[in-house]
């Protein structure tokens, strides 16, 4: 059985730029749901956003 060892190695510029994107899209997506006028949206994501401390009424 042959088995392949992968090893990566990633400065900390594209950890740190990674995280930040990975920062900003979560921002946007709650924002995005909590000020959405949809009821569907607005339901789907009601718990949760409450759960968070997000005024959403």
């Amino acid at each position: 059985m042959n088995t392949a060892t992968v090893t990566s190695q990633t400065s900390v510029s594209e950890r740190a730029k990674a995280v930040a994107a990975a920062l900003i899209l979560g921002f946007v997506l709650i924002y995005t749901v909590g000020f959405a006028a949809s009821s569907t949206v607005h339901n789907a994501a009601h718990d949760t956003r409450h759960g968070l401390a997000f005024p959403c009424h």
